[in-house]
């Protein structure tokens, strides 16, 4: 480019005042970051590469509504792992993930799914209750989920979060604080800390990129 350039002004084709314009011109356009797809593909003889994906699953909400992959269909999902009693971690990843909440209450290319590690205890309606002390009135955006425990821990693998029983652990099972975003395709786009008020700015900043992918933004 340097050297065409150099041709153009000795050649009187063009001048200095032009010269900006050219550069500007001529510059490649660029390249919309994209955010990278997690855990190990496959790759066909072919040479394609394979994401994996979030398998089917099939849990209850705080409004007794089956929730499964379908569920979320054309949308981009946040997934975590909590209990209603948690004394230590869960607190504070509530309302971290409050937050991206707030920023994206009514958008329908958005919702989250937030699963109990304790359904022994989190019933249908306590998780209901829980829900409405957050301020969630309703289940159409933001699903709090239970199942049968052994499900709950196989979904957690899945989601590369860690989930696992711990007999002298309040509630009986111990969990990490990830924060997974879930594209429209059900691959994991990205994993965050929600116990870390940094990482949830990072989801913050990285989110729009996903959604960019999925459709236009939907006024509430």
């Amino acid at each position: 480019m340097k050297r065409f350039v150099s041709i153009l002004l000795r050649s009187g084709l063009v001048n200095l005042l032009l010269l900006p314009m050219l550069l500007v011109s001529c510059e490649a356009p660029p390249v919309a970051r994209r955010l990278p797809h997690l855990g190990e593909p496959d790759v066909t003889a072919a040479g394609d590469t394979i994401w994996p994906t979030v398998p089917a699953f099939r849990v209850r909400d705080q409004d007794s509504a089956l929730v499964r992959p379908a569920t979320f269909a054309g949308q981009v999902y946040i997934a975590d792992f909590f209990f209603t009693t948690c004394p230590t971690i869960c607190p504070g990843m509530q309302r971290q993930l409050l937050r991206v909440y707030a920023n994206y209450k009514g958008d329908k290319r958005l919702a989250f799914l937030s699963y109990t590690i304790d359904p022994d205890h989190d019933s249908v309606a306590v998780l209901r209750s829980y829900a409405r002390r957050l301020g969630v009135p309703t289940a159409q955006q933001w699903h709090f989920a239970t199942a049968p425990r052994d499900t709950i821990f196989t979904l957690a693998r899945q989601y590369l979060v860690s989930a696992q029983r711990d007999p002298s652990a309040p509630g009986g099972a111990v969990h990490s604080g990830s924060f997974v975003l879930v594209d429209a395709q059900r691959h994991i786009r990205g994993i965050y800390d929600g116990t870390n008020p940094q990482e949830t700015e990072r989801l913050l900043r990285e989110l729009p990129l996903l959604l960019a992918e999925t459709a236009p933004a939907t006024q509430p």
